[in-house]
């Protein structure tokens, strides 16, 4: 086995087999990415108080994943997991610890941590971390926000109006009695310490009657947060004799996510499958009530919670087939339990995906990826011309007629899961007559015979990328990157068709009327329009509907507004509206339009200037040492193709944006991309952040098995 970087810092593994080179993988994860793996374990197995800091945001992260328990239950997972598979996770293992052990990263000596070797288990924890964190979550925050709403009083035809088509068996009565717990935690807490957040991405692929080359022509860029470091990709070409394999992994799994092999490409986004369901128990004296008139126990599971020069805490969890409980069922009365349907799998996506090494056609590729436990929109394509879309995921079955959005009497056993629905049911297709398929966490359930998908982001960037394709005659890879750098809004030009008119005869209307929709760094149009959708935000759901302290919370604690902002916008462009309490659409627009446009407006990027903060040391450290980066201006918005969506939570700023950006073309063996950040997250390395400028300025560089023996020693 031997490793040596490119001019560009990328590890390319050479080896005589697959277990050799996925050594060197691991290997390669040791060197370069030892803490993020490290502090992602931690964050998995619930000890952060124990090992980073003991204050109670710590305690209320570790209860968080002590509640989800993906440290435990692998027992039966490693088990079905094939000998051939498991012989490459071993081997990983054992390249991660051969590093580690060679070099461990001083931060542990300073937080007095002697990592633990690294374990099969290890890789199925961060498997279910990356399936659900934090789109699954932000699908239960969702859920989660109806409970709240029938709470504070808010009408069914209010609620119908936001939520239309899946509110079957709404039960406002029976909600109104569950006992609800403070939210454990928020999703940027859990970044600002080192988890990873998948919210969004774009993906898709063209065949080869569309492009110069004659061959198909696939493109992908995963908005994840970039004000991190390191990123939370890491490239690799990984070659054997006879293949290669090479595209972006993800530090302390033995998979490349997002890449291609001789003869397959394939990009992956998040899709918005329901798959996290709650029921409502009944309980009293420990136990829940069940049909026919049966009471039982709740399974009890113990936890201690080890904390830093403070005391310990001991946790009870209850659980039932529904999930983990939130509340104590001897105090009597309605809770919510919550089940998250690949909460236990690992070993099937594991599996399937380390055999993408070998497989060559979409068709292949396509039964491959649509059983894996996590849900996720695959685009593909092969070197025969094929391109394909799969989504895959453990989506419940349920009974006929339930969305699985609202909460449901978990003493009726018609509401539990039925299995689930076989992956050629889920959306997909193969060969499409346009011979375009473009992914952005829209709602694709039209593709499939099942409907995961009940909530969903706007189509906006889908329909954006879609126009380009459509118009951009013989696409080359030059092309793709045009459309990841677009910062067009759909979204806007729809808002402002019905703007236009409500405007009043002031310079910065004037300025928005001018405004094309483009989210550049020098735009006041940008600007402009952002104060106006705020302020009809606030005029709508503030002042008559949630009120300004629910909403302000929504906005600032949550991802609610930053996932599913198309249910809020179907209601804000609507003729007439419930919401309105009796106002007109014009008027209320007008009003809007007066509060924002009242003040002198900023080029969009002088609003959207980010710290890149170091995963660890993050805003402690002085800025001359160098772990934090930036500033860093942020270009889009929440519709446009290149997504730049900042948010603030206690007081901590998260963002999400094209974090990696890939295009590969049929026709030849390489992967033009370019990344937030570098190789490692060694700040004193000089791959800390080699790939920025590149990121920054829109140019890429090129990954390709040739030429390895031109390469530096890897070090």
């Amino acid at each position: 086995m031997d490793i040596r970087r490119d001019t560009e810092g990328i590890a390319h593994i050479s080896g005589c087999d697959q277990r050799e080179v996925f050594y060197g993988l691991g290997y390669a994860h040791g060197r370069d990415r030892a803490l993020q793996l490290l502090l992602m374990r931690i964050l998995g197995q619930g000890r952060a108080c124990e090992l980073l800091s003991a204050d109670d945001e710590m305690l209320e992260i570790d209860m968080f994943f002590r509640r989800m328990n993906w440290a435990g239950r692998t027992g039966k997972e490693i088990q079905k997991i094939p000998p051939e598979a498991m012989a490459v996770c071993d081997a990983y293992c054992s390249g991660v610890n051969k590093a580690i052990g060679e070099r461990k990263p001083w931060e542990c000596r300073l937080l007095g941590y002697r990592p633990e070797p690294w374990r099969i288990e290890d890789i199925l924890l961060l498997s279910r971390m990356l399936g659900y964190l934090t789109l699954s979550q932000s699908q239960g925050e969702m859920e989660r926000l109806l409970v709240e709403m029938v709470q504070a009083g808010i009408s069914e035809e209010k609620l119908h109006e936001l939520f239309p088509g899946i509110l079957q068996e709404l039960d406002v009565g029976l909600i109104k009695k569950i006992k609800l717990q403070e939210r454990i935690v928020s999703p940027p807490s859990l970044w600002n310490t080192g988890a990873p957040q998948f919210m969004a991405s774009n993906n898709w692929v063209v065949s080869g009657e569309r492009t110069a080359s004659g061959k198909p022509i696939l493109a992908n860029d995963p908005h994840l947060e970039v004000n991190r470091l390191p990123n939370i990709w890491y490239e690799a070409v990984l070659k054997t004799p006879d293949r290669y394999l090479m595209g972006a992994s993800i530090p302390g799994l033995p998979a490349v996510l997002i890449g291609r092999n001789p003869d397959l490409a394939w990009g992956a986004t998040y899709t918005f499958m329901d798959a996290t369901d709650a029921w409502i128990e009944y309980c009293k004296d420990g136990r829940y009530y069940r049909e026919p008139g049966e009471w039982q126990a709740f399974h009890q599971r113990r936890e201690t919670i080890f904390r830093k020069k403070k005391t310990s805490v001991e946790v009870v969890f209850y659980e039932n087939e529904h999930g983990v409980l939130e509340g104590n069922p001897y105090n009597p009365g309605y809770y919510l339990a919550t089940r998250w349907a690949p909460a236990d799998g690992g070993a099937i996506g594991l599996t399937h995906i380390l055999r993408l090494w070998s497989a060559e056609t979409v068709e292949e590729a396509m039964s491959l990826l649509g059983p894996v436990e996590s849900s996720w929109s695959f685009v593909l394509a092969d070197g025969a011309g094929n391109i394909g879309y799969q989504m895959s995921g453990w989506m419940p079955r349920r009974r006929e007629g339930i969305s699985g959005f609202v909460p449901l009497p978990g003493w009726d056993r018609r509401n539990d899961w039925q299995g689930f629905v076989d992956h050629t049911d889920l959306p997909r297709c193969i060969n499409p007559e346009s011979g375009i398929i473009v992914t952005a966490n829209q709602n694709l359930n039209e593709l499939g015979n099942a409907n995961p998908i009940n909530i969903v982001m706007g189509p906006y960037r889908a329909d954006r990328i879609q126009a380009l394709l459509e118009t951009g005659g013989k696409l080359t890879c030059e092309d793709m990157y045009k459309i990841q750098y677009d910062v067009y809004s759909p979204q806007a030009r729809q808002f402002m068709e019905i703007l236009y008119d409500c405007l009043p005869d002031t310079p910065a209307a004037e300025i928005l009327k001018n405004w094309k929709y483009n989210y550049s760094a020098d735009s006041e149009g940008a600007w402009l329009f952002e104060a106006f959708y705020q302020a009809l935000y606030r005029e709508i759901f503030g002042n008559n509907g949630l009120g300004k302290d629910a909403l302000g919370h929504l906005k600032t604690h949550t991802g609610i507004f930053t996932d599913f902002y198309l249910n809020f916008d179907r209601i804000m462009m609507s003729e007439a509206s419930s919401w309105f309490n009796g106002r007109t659409r014009g008027t209320i627009y007008a009003r809007a339009a007066e509060r924002a446009l009242s003040g002198e407006p900023l080029p969009w990027g002088k609003s959207r200037q980010v710290m890149m903060r170091h995963i660890l040391f993050g805003g402690r450290l002085p800025r001359f040492l160098g772990f934090d980066r930036g500033p860093l201006t942020l270009i889009g918005s929440r519709a446009t193709p290149h997504q730049g969506q900042i948010y603030e939570s206690a007081g901590r700023q998260t963002t999400f944006a094209p974090s990696y950006r890939m295009a590969t073309d049929l026709s030849t063996d390489r992967i033009h991309t370019n990344m937030c950040g570098g190789p490692s997250d060694r700040r004193f390395s000089r791959w800390y952040v080699s790939d920025l400028e590149n990121w920054k300025n829109g140019r890429y560089k090129q990954l390709s098995p040739e030429d390895t023996e031109k390469h530096h020693p890897f070090k």
